[in-house]
């Protein structure tokens, strides 16, 4: 794997766009945004694709070596037939998040109608088959990730709703009815993440016990929003406290692949392998195709330090 440093936290693949709609063996209009996972020394994408309608569905994508992808001909998590819940997907399905729990796989995805967002959970063991468990958040909510354990003996949450732009966490002793809501994370002025946040890859526990969570940032600026990637580290036993969160990006669109397309100035990340040491983040760039970058957590973690309390 060929990897070129960068003024970035986060080094680009040079082989960079991993996939493109040149990879694909069907018509579609955009490419972005892929959940991730490593199964028996093979890499998962999970990617939101748009047909030429206008629908979103999430769609496999399978590597040996995490950089060449081929990916399915059909969509693995489409808009649902099933009466309870179609209404709520009657436009899309996107932003599929893989999170590993116990001996199977958390599916969280945005489900988008003319009511508005909503959060669906799914669950895998062999990304085969699937259940659908229903909806985990409130009305018109946009992003959603769940926490790989449980805490506390309760399943804990990351959301971030379509108001107030900023990341919640809550918690529930079923997948049902969930609780305990606080704020963790807001836009900070003056900052380059001042506009808004989302929470980006489900939470990783690292070695020191505490969670890393990759987040995105939006500032406005005149020429639109300018999406960036930073990352926080929260307390292992209670994640809504803030240990460290980086003052800079991790990842700005820099390249032309990043700044050109359907939604300009944009990366924004769905899915991360951790492995070992080594951090792989794979990306959407401006809407048009699935990157690849990567770091260590000790870069990410030693580059959060410096933020001297400034949460």
């Amino acid at each position: 794997m060929s990897i070129k440093k960068s003024l970035d936290i986060i080094h680009r693949f040079k082989g960079n766009p991993v996939i493109t709609m040149d990879d694909l063996m069907f018509s579609a209009s955009d490419i972005c945004n892929a959940g991730a996972v490593k199964i028996d020394g093979s890499y998962l994408l999970l990617v939101t694709i748009e047909s030429l309608r206008g629908h979103r569905s999430l769609y496999l994508a399978r590597s040996s070596n995490g950089y060449d992808f081929e990916v399915d001909n059909e969509p693995f998590i489409k808009r649902t037939v099933d009466e309870e819940f179609r209404k709520y997907e009657e436009i899309s399905i996107t932003d599929g998040r893989i999170t590993p729990f116990e001996d199977f796989y958390f599916i969280t995805y945005t489900a988008e109608s003319r009511h508005g967002y909503r959060i669906g959970l799914i669950k895998t063991k062999d990304f085969k088959s699937f259940d659908r468990l229903g909806y985990i958040s409130t009305v018109d909510t946009k992003g959603g990730t769940l926490f790989p354990e449980k805490i506390n003996n309760r399943y804990v949450k990351f959301e971030r709703p379509w108001s107030g732009g900023r990341i919640w966490i809550s918690s529930s002793d079923d997948l049902v009815y969930w609780g305990n809501y606080k704020a963790v994370l807001s836009p900070r002025p003056g900052y380059w993440d001042s506009n808004r946040v989302g929470d980006a890859v489900p939470p990783i526990r690292v070695k020191d016990g505490n969670w890393l969570l990759i987040y995105y940032g939006i500032k406005k600026t005149s020429a639109g929003p300018l999406f960036r990637i930073g990352a926080v580290f929260l307390d292992a036993e209670n994640p809504s406290k803030v240990v460290a969160r980086t003052n800079i990006p991790i990842l700005c669109p820099r390249k032309s692949y990043e700044r050109i397309g359907d939604v300009t100035n944009l990366v924004f990340s769905c899915g991360a392998v951790l492995d070992e040491e080594n951090f792989y983040l794979y990306y959407g760039a401006s809407d048009s195709g699935i990157c690849l970058g990567t770091t260590t957590i000790d870069e990410i973690y030693q580059e959060c330090m410096k933020s001297k309390g400034e949460f």
